[in-house]
């Protein structure tokens, strides 16, 4: 099983010999492992990862110490691999990098994300009702739902379908085409509409080999090796002007 997280951008055409193909562009940012649940310790076999990056004032310290050195992210999903074979999790690390390349076009995928949240909306535009019919007699009665209670129980029934709020809900669109993969600019080409407005999450997967990076160095890691060079730097120039020879001692009167 193979996965990624990446973020909605928009719809674009692109051309494939000799036809339009409709595809939705989505972004892909570094994807990092930051947990990884066993059987034994967990109770199921399954992956965290953590994309996007935010301010540390903006995440609480138990995440902080739970993504580590690694970044503080703005996104973390969980995948699960109890379909997988027994051992795959015993491949996985934390700290390593999703390579964007482990999706080829032509791969078939399922698509996750937050649907569009479009408010209150009636019975016609919510589930697709007919509506009342527009002869003589029926006045600003065409989108009504009609009759929805029963004579003997005289209540509604949980589930009926009526007018509510509509969208905002997770939806899981499968068997969507990679068209084209950018890895230089960490772009991936979806055939069709994927569920989401602009800049929203979705979570990729498919079936096939997870392609991993080498081990990144931690953020955090990498910002104070270039804070002591910087220290160091800034002693030697200091050490440099206090033996100057040339520099005249201070006068006292």
């Amino acid at each position: 099983m193979k996965f990624i997280l990446g973020k909605k951008l928009f719809m674009t055409q692109l051309w494939r010999d000799d036809r339009v193909v409709p595809v939705t562009c989505i972004q892909v940012e570094p994807c990092v492992i930051t947990q990884v649940k066993t059987k034994e310790r967990d109770g199921y076999r399954g992956v965290q990862i953590g994309t996007g990056r935010r301010a540390a004032k903006n995440i609480a310290k138990p995440q902080q110490g739970h993504f580590g050195a690694w970044g503080n992210f703005q996104y973390q999903r969980e995948f699960n691999l109890d379909c997988e074979p027994i051992g795959t999790e015993e491949q996985l690390s934390v700290g390593q990098q999703i390579a964007l390349s482990t999706f080829v076009p032509g791969d078939r995928i399922q698509v996750t994300s937050i649907s569009k949240g479009r408010g209150f909306q009636g019975g016609v535009k919510r589930h697709g009702f007919h509506g009342q019919g527009r002869s003589h007699g029926v006045k600003d009665q065409q989108r009504m739902p009609g009759s929805v209670g029963a004579t003997g129980p005289a209540h509604i029934f949980k589930g009926t379908r009526m007018p509510g709020r509509y969208g905002g809900q997770q939806v899981t669109v499968k068997n969507l085409e990679v068209v084209e993969v950018d890895e230089v600019n960490g772009y991936l080409y979806i055939r069709g509409a994927v569920p989401g407005w602009r800049n929203n999450l979705v979570a990729i997967s498919g079936s096939g080999e997870l392609i991993l990076k080498a081990d990144q160095a931690p953020a955090a890691a990498e910002a104070e090796v270039k804070k002591d060079d910087t220290e160091i730097a800034v002693d030697t120039k200091a050490d440099e002007l206090t033996d100057n020879p040339e520099k005249p001692e201070p006068v006292t009167a």
